[in-house]
């Protein structure tokens, strides 16, 4: 028959469905189910007083419930008339006092005689209760729970006070249709036709049971299609095949385990929800997602399906498969309710054997399910026994997952010895001792710590001990060992507290946790409820009719194949020969890159393994390492070492060559490549007349947030651990790097302030964070690595090579993040708290996203690291640096002889004569030294003593004058000077050339009263000037000369005031000192004018006479001229004007001047009139500009608006 492929939209849309309308029905099931019973309804372990009664614990009375102070472990119960749906609890401690409950637990069940604790995610039993009395703290439980009676016990309360206790549950009435089964009877629904065919399947259902085993579910067909659930040691177990194919060799076989333990005689909840392929599998809230096997997506089945077992003849697969024995409620088929057509006797429905449609209180007649709890350490029950009895006869069931614990201790009357029976590495160890005698010691059982219900049976006489295991009349182990048995009158279970040593139980072994039931002492069957109203025995913080242990294992929280090994309090995973470590086996071994070999401190090229996905499914491979200092290259080479001929290649049909690698796949290959700083590859061509097509470029995986918006991903699915990792880059002082969250659920990894990364989550119990701080700040544009992580035993943070930042998780907590909304990446939802900078190489449990491909989508986020400096709509001028904000920019002027947001305001000053200006190269110390030394060390790390940059401009009329002179401590100097006559000079003494290179920049007069620009720039011997507008002109300084300028000194303006010798050349020209302006003076990328203006305190700056901060000395701003045959408004002489008239534009221009007058003397009389009762107001507060509403659309417009860097920045 042939199949089809279903379409891939509606699996994507299920869980989403399935969720929206979970939420829908969780918000109607919401209801105050405690407020609306009778006062009666409410019952306890205890009171103290009739004002602190029962009845007084509902939620908002004024009063409350409190216990007597003897009760040592308290109750409050509440039996609803009728079975409930419950989905949160609430508490509040007494009124208007101050006592409350700090921690309880909260049990529930259809009868008030067999409870079960609520265990949240992590299997933690306790509830968190009140700091006050009044605070109303409710809990939103993870998954609902069915129950008729619910209660409430305290675990502990405010120290020094007492209990105090009001409670409400909230839900809705929960109204169902039973079945039962006897494990020889089965119900069936028949197909409407002969066979089915579906490609979408929706059954639900409700059990309980006490056995281990049973076919809750099953159909087949023809074909080997075929779905069952079934208990299979008390856990649930899924299979489906939607065909297989004999030509390929594909099964279609898909198998789910979830559970355990679920032979508790308590309501379990299945759901299966199926698309084709794609199945929900869901069993008590727990949700397990998978893709079946095989190529087919409809499921055939024929005539029926059934539920509760098969009858022997329709027993095709499950030969061996036993029935269902318990209760089964609202089986749903397909939107079919199957049991209330089966009530109607419906001719699709066929009720084989003894099927009842209600659920009996006992399944098991002979075996009545009264369990009690070993909760805490000093647990124990202490019952009486027959004393002075020559047989000793005790059987008991418990069921644990604690390795080791005291089941057993009695002392034999007289004191003739004792009877010890403890759980040891799985088995019953059981020791004899007698007075004087060697101790009798033995083992009996295996692998009795499994969670099951065993049975134990001991009996011993005077010659034999004989001890029987879950019953197997026909394998006990027998001891014969000649005894004196002399019954004692009291037999202890659980353990032996320092309460009750004193009283002949002292046993050394340790505390059993787990249950226990139907408890016989010498032959008689212990009445469990006399020992809870304390009749009979005695006991210490006990659970009756409870049984509260969890398998800490089901659900497997160890990763990659780590074995889970359990306690009753946690659990540990044992990662050897995984490949993976850390408390889950989450974390791989090896580093992600030969980087990471690097940073461990190998120095060695070679060949080492590395995964690159970290935490992720990839295995890992071994790469060649290239070590060098500061770097480590990771090498993968190709199998196509070989030359390759091409021939016949077109642009039509071009040759396309693949690569494969060596020992890699392209999944690992990308993973490599997507995480890595750089990537390059070599290929090498040997062509002939052939074009080549440029290959991109190796990428970076890196996206820049330049717009305040964000790249989406789908939402993330950690399971039970979280790891993040992810380089970062910024100006900015704080932004959001990532964030996901649900409708309970966040994680948020953010730069917090300028040295704070913080990483916040709520995985279930809570809003926490982490923060670690650096001691140096992270806004100053470099690269900086985050690493985080969450599992059930710490959540920790790492900034760069910091240690890590640690939070030890709470007992028995659970990593549950179900989070429904996308992945936000460069913001948080709704674009808040932006981050402006660049993000690379962010993984998430070893998968790395592609941040390159979705910024090539995305408004406002580019592709690799570029910001706004990397634009051409930059505006820095005249050498002024552009910072980098990404939302904006900035320009440094510091080097430039300017100021102004863009380094484009002159700077200059007026100098009165004799005023003057030294700038000092270095302090006077080192100046002193460099003297002494006849050595030179440049303050100035740019200063290069073969080339000079010089830019200024002047403007004086009053020759001559030293516009700048710098000195040296040897013979060098360089000097612009003015002479007599105005012409404008250069000179440079370079060494001990007798002759100083001179050069007349300008011969007329400059000294006109005009500014004007000069520009000096030497590069060894060669000498660019310009002067003006005036072209440029290259010199060389002589051959015979040196062309390094040694030691440079001080630089003035102005006049030079230097101690020692001075050219006489210079002298000429240096009085009276220059008078005018100077303007944007930059020697070197050293503005000392700027510096002598600006800085408040400079030891480097030196300024004599009077100097005053002008704007003369700058060049005005000249509009260059258009030529006339490219101006496009000019017409050409050429041009002929059409009907041009002299007397044709006089007339036209009267007309126009009377319609004017006209207007405005209609205007003023206006005005006149209707302001005529009025005064008048002015105000010289600017009117506001309405926005144009005819203002094109952009692009951005989908963008929130940017402002401006703050201040600070």
């Amino acid at each position: 028959m042939q199949r089809r492929s279903p379409g891939t939209a509606f699996p994507q849309l299920l869980p989403l469905l399935i969720l929206t309308l979970s939420r829908c029905s969780a918000e109607r099931c919401n209801e105050a189910l405690v407020e609306q019973e009778y006062s009666s309804a409410l019952t306890a372990s205890s009171y103290y007083s009739y004002s602190y009664s029962p009845s007084y614990g509902k939620l908002y009375t004024r009063g409350g419930w409190s216990p007597q102070v003897s009760d040592k472990l308290p109750w409050l119960q509440i039996n609803l008339s009728q079975r409930s749906k419950i989905t949160a609890i609430a508490t509040q401690g007494t009124y208007n006092s101050y006592d409350w409950v700090t921690k309880y637990l909260f049990l529930y069940g259809d009868r008030a005689d067999n409870w079960k604790p609520f265990y949240q995610q992590g299997h933690n039993w306790t509830f968190a209760g009140n700091r006050n009395s009044d605070d109303v703290v409710r809990h939103e439980l993870w998954r609902p729970v069915l129950a008729r009676s619910v209660r409430f016990v305290a675990i502990s309360w405010r120290p020094g006070h007492y209990v105090g206790l009001r409670v409400e549950v909230y839900g809705c009435h929960y109204g169902s249709d039973v079945v039962a089964f006897d494990g020889n009877s089965s119900l069936s629904y028949r197909f409407q036709n002969t066979t089915t065919r579906t490609l979408f399947d929706s059954i639900s259902f409700n059990f309980k049971t006490m056995a281990q085993d049973g076919v809750l579910l099953h159909s087949e067909g023809e074909e080997g299609d075929y779905i069952t659930v079934q208990l299979q040691g008390a856990k649930l177990l899924f299979h489906i095949n939607l065909g297989s194919s004999n030509i390929h060799s594909v099964s279609g076989e898909t198998s789910i385990t979830m559970g355990s333990l679920l032979n508790d005689q308590h309501w379990h909840m299945v759901e299966i929800e199926r698309y084709g392929q794609d199945v929900n599998f869901t069993l008590d809230g727990h949700v397990e997602r998978v893709h079946t096997n095989g190529d087919f997506d409809h499921l055939n089945l024929d005539l029926m399906i059934y539920f509760g077992g098969l009858i022997p003849t329709e027993r095709l697969r499950l030969v061996d498969k036993p029935n269902f024995q318990g209760c089964m409620e609202n089986i749903m088929y397909n939107n079919i309710s199957v049991i209330d057509l089966a009530r109607g006797r419906h001719s699709q429905t066929q009720s084989l054997g003894n099927v009842q449609f209600r659920c009996r209180e006992f399944l098991y007649k002979d075996k009545p399910y009264y369990p009690i709890t070993f909760a805490t350490p000093t647990s124990f029950i202490q019952v009486p026994g027959l004393p002075m009895q020559n047989q000793l006869s005790v059987n008991f069931t418990f069921r644990s997952l604690d390795t080791s614990g005291l089941l057993l201790f009695s002392n034999f009357s007289e004191g003739v010895g004792w009877l010890e029976m403890g759980l040891s590495e799985g088995q019953i160890n059981i020791s004899f001792q007698q007075t004087g005698k060697k101790r009798l010691e033995f083992a009996a059982g295996y692998n009795l710590t499994d969670g099951h219900w065993h049975s134990v049976q001991l009996l011993a006489r005077m010659d034999s001990v004989v001890v029987v295991i879950d019953e197997r009349e026909d394998s006990p182990i027998r001891i014969n060992h000649a005894l004196r048995v002399q019954t004692g009158d009291q037999y202890y279970f659980g353990s032996c507290p320092s309460s009750v040593r004193n009283l002949g139980c002292f046993s050394n072994m340790s505390v059993f946790h787990g249950c226990m039931q139907r408890i016989h002492v010498d032959n008689y069957l212990v009445d469990l409820d006399l020992v809870k109203r304390r009749t009979l025995g005695r006991y210490a913080e006990m659970l009756f009719n409870t049984c509260g242990i969890t398998d800490r294992c089901t659900p497997n929280l160890c990763e990659h194949g780590g074995i889970c090994l359990q306690t009753s309090e946690n659990f540990v995973c044992d990662c050897e020969r995984t490949g993976y470590k850390g408390p889950t086996c989450h974390n791989s071994l090896y580093p992600e890159s030969c980087d990471g070999y690097r940073k461990l401190g190998v120095r060695t090229s070679g060949n080492y393994t590395i995964d690159p996905d970290g935490s992720g499914p990839s295995r890992p491979f071994t790469v060649h390492c290239t070590m060098t200092e500061h770097k480590a290259w990771t090498v993968v080479y190709h199998l196509q070492q070989q030359e390759t001929k091409v021939t016949g290649s077109t642009l039509e049909k071009p040759f396309v060559g693949q690569i494969q690698y060596y020992n890699n796949t392209e999944e690992e290959i990308s993973a490599i490549t997507l995480a890595a700083e750089y990537c390059e590859q070599s290929i090498s061509f040997s062509c002939y007349k052939s074009r080549l097509l440029n290959s991109p470029g190796g990428s970076w995986n890196t996206a820049s947030f330049v717009h305040g918006n964000y790249l989406t991903f789908p939402s993330f699915n950690p399971g039970p651990s979280v790891d993040i990792s992810l380089y970062f880059k910024t100006t900015s002082s704080s932004g959001v790097f990532l964030e996901n969250s649900g409708y309970r659920n966040f994680i948020r990894l953010e730069l917090k302030s300028e040295k704070v990364v913080s990483f916040s989550f709520d995985v279930g119990d809570g809003p926490e964070e982490l923060q670690t701080e650096s001691a140096t700040l992270l806004n100053d544009d470099a690269w900086h690595f985050v690493e985080a992580e969450i599992n059930v035993k710490f959540a920790r943070l790492r900034l760069d090579e910091l240690p890590w930042r640690q939070r030890e998780a709470p007992p028995q907590s659970y990593v549950s993040l179900k989070l429904e909304k996308p992945l936000f990446v460069g913001a948080a939802e709704y674009r808040l708290d932006a981050f402006f900078g660049c993000l690379r190489g962010l993984r998430m449990n070893g998968e790395i996203l592609n941040l390159e491909r979705e910024a090539n989508l995305t408004e406002g986020v580019n592709a690799g690291c570029v910001g706004q400096c990397n634009t051409s709509e930059v505006l820095c001028q005249n050498g002024g640096r552009c910072v980098e904000r990404y939302s904006t920019y900035t320009c440094d002027c510091n080097s430039s002889a300017f100021d102004g947001p863009f380094c484009n305001k002159v700077i200059g000053g007026y100098f009165e004569p004799g005023t003057y200006i030294r700038y000092g190269f270095q302090s006077p110390f080192t100046a002193a030294a460099s003297a002494f030394a006849n050595m030179m060390v440049p303050v100035n790390r740019d200063f290069n003593s073969t080339s000079e940059e010089i830019v200024f401009s002047f403007k004086t009329s009053q020759p001559p004058s030293v516009l700048m002179y710098i000195s040296s401590y040897s013979r060098d100097y360089l000097a612009v000077i003015i002479k007599h006559d105005g012409s404008l000079v250069l000179r440079y003494q370079l060494g001990s050339f007798a002759n100083p290179y001179t050069r007349i920049l300008v011969k007329e007069n400059v000294a006109d009263g005009k500014a004007h620009w000069v520009n000096i720039t030497r590069q060894d011997r060669d000498v660019y000037t310009q002067v003006d507008e005036f072209p440029i002109v290259r010199n060389q300084i002589s051959l015979w000369g040196d062309k390094n300028f040694d030691s440079p000194r001080s630089l003035f303006l102005g006049r030079v005031m230097e101690v020692g010798l001075l050219d006489p050349e210079i002298q000429r020209f240096n009085t009276p000192g220059f008078t005018g302006c100077l303007a944007g003076v930059n020697f070197n990328g050293i503005a000392p004018l700027k510096v002598a203006l600006r800085a408040d305190t400079n030891r480097t700056v030196e300024v004599l006479g009077e100097l005053v901060e002008s704007n003369c000395g700058a060049l005005p701003i000249i509009l260059s001229s258009v030529l006339l045959e490219e101006d496009p408004w000019a017409l050409q002489p050429d041009t002929p004007r059409f009907g041009y008239d002299y007397l044709t534009g006089v007339i036209i221009g009267v007309i126009v001047a009377v319609i004017l007058f006209t207007i405005l003397a209609l205007l003023v009389l206006l005005f006149l009139y209707y302001y005529r009762h009025k005064g008048s107001y002015h105000t010289n507060e600017a009117k506001p500009l309405e926005p144009s509403k005819a203002a094109s659309l952009k692009k951005e417009q989908n963008l929130p608006q940017i402002l401006e860097e703050t201040k600070t920045e």
